[in-house]
């Protein structure tokens, strides 16, 4: 029961803020048709219930699951092991993200479907899978994380110069969206598991998992600047 509390509030402190802001600019400025707005009520609503719902079951589910798989991976000492399940975890979460279909959609539409949501979902799904592969590879063998950082916005930079230009902004947005609710609690709770269970030499406590997401970010943008290259 502490947890249902401690959730409800959490979600009326993220969702009220924005209805009320919303409401009052419905009062002082934009004048939007009553249906309009009973729309926008009844969808925060749903939102409020399904976030609820969410929160719970990530707190409940998700990442007590992926730091369970993330503490008994390092126990097989099959490091290819490791890398796959990262890698195919990658891929699944990502299929999943809400917010991922959401920025495929919009880009399907404004594309007139040129640029299809399914292949962009894909090739998102992908790109973050190969670089939590690559997360696997750096917490296991104790590479620095800067070095990885820099050598994987160095080849965004460089990339760009020869993607078309309405790609650039499009990758970037991928990135982002991939930071979403259903990868991050998963792959991180993953990626502390792992930290925690092979006790570093820079890290007793699992901290070393961190960073993970931040790396993972950069495999969409690649991704959709390789499309792009593709297309």
């Amino acid at each position: 029961m502490d947890n249902v509390k401690s959730t409800f509030k959490e979600v009326v402190a993220a969702i009220m803020p924005v209805t009320i802001v919303v409401i009052l600019l419905q009062i002082a400025i934009i004048r939007l048709p009553l249906e309009a707005v009973l729309q926008f009520l009844i969808g925060v609503f749903f939102v409020s219930i399904g976030f609820f719902l969410f929160l719970l079951g990530v707190n409940a589910g998700l990442l007590p699951i992926g730091e369970l798989i993330g503490k008994r991976l390092p126990k097989t000492k099959n490091a290819w092991l490791i890398i796959g399940t990262g890698f195919l975890l990658g891929i699944v979460v990502t299929v999943a993200e809400p917010d991922l279909r959401v920025l495929a959609t919009q880009i399907d539409n404004v594309s007139e479907g040129e640029i299809s949501a399914t292949i962009l979902i894909l090739s998102v799904s992908l790109g973050l899978a190969i670089f939590v592969g690559l997360a696997m590879v750096r917490t296991l063998f104790n590479i620095p994380l800067h070095w990885v950082l820099i050598g994987g916005y160095a080849a965004i930079f460089g990339l760009s110069f020869f993607v078309p230009e309405a790609f650039v902004p499009i990758s970037f947005d991928a990135g982002g969206v991939t930071t979403g609710p259903m990868a991050v609690p998963f792959i991180l709770a993953l990626g502390v598991g792992v930290a925690s269970s092979l006790r570093s030499r820079d890290s007793e406590d699992g901290t070393e998992g961190f960073g993970l997401i931040g790396l993972a970010s950069i495999g969409p943008v690649l991704a959709v600047m390789i499309l792009g290259v593709i297309f």
